[in-house]
C-alpha cells in the first residue's frame, strides 16, 4: 500500500472504458482501454484487467446514465433505461464489490469529471461547482460541500427547455423533449439542424448563436441554484469551438440581468471555464468517487 491508497477508477463511457489503478493525476501506476460493446463482453475484460492489478483499497465507477445511485433501491449500482443496446439494467456496482470486497463508490460520468476537476482541475480548491459536458449529448455534474449533489436521483438538467432565441422555431432533435437544451446545442442537435459537424462549421455561421443562447439558459438556471462558484465546461463541442466561451458568458450576463450581484458573476472569464483535466477527468473522478466510499467505509468502521 502507498501512503495515500490506491483506487480503481473505472469510467464506463458509451464507446469505451478507461480504468487506471492511480491516487491521483500524477500517481497513475496502472491504465487499460476496453471497447464497450456488450455488457457479456465489456465487464469479464475489465474484471481480467482488475483481477492482475494489486493492493487497491476502493472502487469508483464514473457512468454512462442513467443509473442507479440510491443505495437502498433494488437498482442501486445498475445502468438502468439507457437506449445503449444490452446494457438496459445492467448490474455494475455491486458486481465489482461483491467480486472484490473494497468499498465501491458510483456515479455519473459527469459528476466524476466535476469531483476531479475540483480536486485536481479547473476549479481546484472549490467544494461548489457545476461541470457541464458538452459534446453528443449534454450532461450536468452538480458537486456541493464536496460531494455529488444527490436526492431522488441524479440530475439531468441538460434536458430543462430554454427560452428560445426570438425568431427561432426549430423543433430540435431531443427525442424525448424537443426543443431542450441538449436538443438544442448537443453536437448531436448541431449534426441533424445543419448536417454538418460542429468542427467544420465556421465561427461566423448563425448555428452558433443559437448554441450559445441555449448553454447560457442552462448556465443561467445552474447559477440560479445558489450553488457552483465556477461553471467548469468540457466536451468536444467546447474543446473543438474554443469560440464559443466568450459568446456564452456574454449571453449569460444578458439572461442573469443582474439579478445576482456578486464578485465571482463580474469576473465572468474566471466564473466560466474549460475543462482543465481532459480526458484523463472521467477516470481520475472515478478515483475520487473511489476515495469518497473508502473515507465513508473507514467513518463507519471508527463508529463501531
Amino acid at each position: 500500500m502507498t501512503e495515500t491508497p490506491l483506487i480503481a477508477g473505472i469510467e464506463l463511457g458509451g464507446t469505451k472504458c478507461i480504468a487506471i489503478l492511480a491516487s491521483g493525476p500524477d500517481a497513475i501506476h496502472e491504465e487499460v482501454r476496453i471497447p464497450t460493446t456488450r455488457p457479456e463482453e465489456t465487464l469479464p475484460a475489465l474484471e481480467a484487467a482488475l483481477d492482475q492489478w494489486r493492493g487497491f483499497a476502493g472502487i469508483g465507477i464514473a457512468s454512462f446514465g442513467p443509473i442507479g445511485i440510491n443505495r437502498d433501491a433494488a437498482d442501486y449500482g445498475q445502468i438502468t433505461t439507457t437506449p445503449k443496446p444490452g446494457w438496459a439494467h445492467t448490474d455494475v456496482a455491486r458486481r465489482l464489490q461483491q467480486r472484490y470486497g473494497v468499498p465501491t463508490g458510483f456515479h455519473t460520468d459527469v459528476v466524476g469529471a466535476a469531483l476531479s476537476e475540483a480536486r485536481w482541475g479547473a476549479a481546484k480548491g472549490l467544494g461548489d461547482l457545476a461541470y457541464v459536458t458538452v459534446g453528443t449529448g449534454i450532461g450536468v455534474g452538480l458537486v456541493a460541500g464536496s460531494r455529488p449533489v444527490d436526492g431522488l436521483t441524479h440530475s439531468e438538467l441538460g434536458h430543462v427547455r430554454p427560452v428560445r432565441l426570438p425568431g427561432d422555431d426549430w423543433t430540435g432533435s431531443c427525442p424525448f423533449h424537443g426543443a431542450c437544451v441538449e436538443g438544442l446545442a448537443a453536437g448531436s442537435a448541431i449534426a441533424a439542424r445543419t448536417g454538418r459537424a460542429g468542427q467544420d462549421i465556421p465561427p461566423e455561421d448563425a448555428v452558433w448563436d443559437g448554441v450559445a443562447h441555449a448553454l447560457a439558459q442552462l448556465l443561467g438556471t445552474l447559477v440560479l441554484t445558489g450553488i457552483p462558484r465556477r461553471i467548469v465546461m468540457g466536451g468536444g463541442v467546447m474543446t473543438g469551438s474554443q469560440f464559443l466561451f466568450p459568446r456564452v458568458r456574454e449571453r449569460l450576463k444578458a439572461t442573469l440581468g443582474g439579478y445576482v450581484a456578486l464578485a465571482e458573476l463580474d469576473a465572468m472569464e474566471s466564473y466560466v471555464v474549460p475543462a482543465a483535466l481532459g480526458n484523463n477527468a472521467g477516470p481520475l473522478g472515478a478515483v475520487v468517487l473511489g476515495q469518497l466510499a473508502l473515507a465513508h467505509h473507514l467513518e463507519d468502521r471508527a463508529r463501531v
